[in-house]
């Protein structure tokens, strides 16, 4: 039986997603407990795609196949109840067994969170703490040239050995209530460290240090260059994955 499941966690404690030898990852927290459920026969873990360490999910979807016969009813509450507290299925559902999820995948919104306020220590891991005032205005402007299709191989910093680095932003746009920036993407898909290295170009334009204008050069350059900045993990969040199915 094959199920797809939608779940958030905190990335704080995480090496990040993907498992990895020798390090506490999300990816092997689930499996290890899919795999307590299968009766001790490994369950692959398929998400939709990886995060980061120190980057956060509200709404990550990935696939999994049992051998028990289980509903997806007990599926979410035995995953849970063999999962830390900072990792939550928040819901589970049967699927045909040719289901892919990366292969349903419309659509994913980041939102990355800034504090130009005050050190906030207990927000820390959840919140960029800049803490000086940052030109919101210029990084308005700036942040809709990456709107609309583009080769975003200026702001992959693998890129050397990625061939296709063309991706859609539907949208991009920046909300501040009080002290805190809310930094928004919405797009077909993003490369790794995309999101955190357009960020960081803001950052350089929110204080001056570059231009408005300087971000479009640097996308249009299609170089990961001097001009290269990767914003800190800690206030990234995969909010919303939308399937075909949400549709």
């Amino acid at each position: 039986m094959r199920f797809l499941i939608r779940f958030s966690y905190d990335g704080s404690n995480f090496k990040g997603y993907q498992r990895q030898e020798g390090y506490r990852t999300v990816q092997e927290e689930l499996e290890n407990a899919a795999t307590k459920i299968n009766n001790g026969k490994f369950v692959k873990i398929v998400a939709s795609g990886r995060t980061d360490k120190g980057v956060h999910a509200i709404d990550q979807v990935a696939h999994l196949d049992m051998d028990v016969s289980i509903t997806p009813y007990k599926l979410k509450r035995a995953m849970n109840s063999n999962l830390s507290d900072e990792i939550h299925i928040n819901s589970a559902m049967e699927v045909p067994d040719d289901y892919f999820t990366r292969y349903h995948v419309l659509k994913k919104e980041y939102h990355y969170y800034i504090n130009m306020g005050e050190f906030n220590p207990i927000m820390r891991n959840y919140v960029y703490q800049h803490c000086y005032p940052l030109k919101v205005d210029k990084m308005k402007e700036a942040i809709h040239y990456f709107e609309g299709e583009h080769d975003f191989r200026a702001f992959v910093t693998e890129n050397s050995v990625k061939e296709n680095c063309v991706r859609t932003i539907y949208e991009a746009s920046i909300k501040r209530t009080g002290d805190i920036l809310d930094i928004k993407f919405v797009g077909s898909g993003f490369l790794r460290y995309q999101v955190r290295n357009m960020v960081g170009a803001l950052l350089k334009v929110g204080t001056g240090k570059i231009k408005v204008s300087d971000v479009k050069e640097i996308l249009d350059s299609k170089v990961r260059g001097k001009n290269g900045a990767t914003a800190k993990a800690c206030g990234l969040y995969l909010v919303k994955t939308t399937l075909e199915d949400d549709i």
